[in-house]
């Protein structure tokens, strides 16, 4: 096997890291399982950080990457933000739909029927983007009500 040069072992570092906060950011989101507890967790909050992370990678590296490190940067970028947008707006639904009913309890069979239905929206496959995304830059803040 050849020795790599300097320039794609940098590549492969980079791409490593990137990979790393989107798998934290996945998990977060509840997209995939976590591999420490092996359940399906959604933590919007730190899906943030990890989304937070990349996007100032992007910005520190401005100019500074290859082609492929800016395609998977964005891309990678662009579909993290389009599924946080997706898990914020169904956690706000969820909210909702407790405050409505607040003094009832639901029974046993409505509790295992909410178990299944969050589990099958948690188990929803990751949206992607198109090929060409126009991302905004700083998506992981609340969306606006319109």
């Amino acid at each position: 096997m050849e020795k790599l040069s300097h320039e794609q072992k940098n590549e492969m570092l980079f791409f490593s890291l990137v990979e790393q906060w989107r798998f934290q950011a996945w998990v977060s989101l509840g997209k995939v399982k976590n591999p420490a507890t092996d359940k399906i967790e959604r933590n919007l909050e730190l899906a943030k950080v990890a989304i937070d992370m990349l996007d100032m990678l992007k910005e520190k590296t401005s100019g500074n990457l290859t082609e492929n490190e800016e395609r998977l940067l964005t891309q990678t970028l662009a579909d993290l933000k389009l599924n946080y947008v997706d898990e914020y707006e169904r956690e706000k639904r969820e909210k909702t739909r407790q405050a409505e009913s607040p003094g009832t309890a639901p029974s046993a069979g409505q509790q295992e029927q909410a178990k299944e239905t969050r589990r099958g929206e948690a188990k929803a496959p990751p949206r992607q983007s198109s090929k060409n995304p126009a991302a905004p830059t700083k998506t992981t803040e609340e969306p606006q009500k319109g």
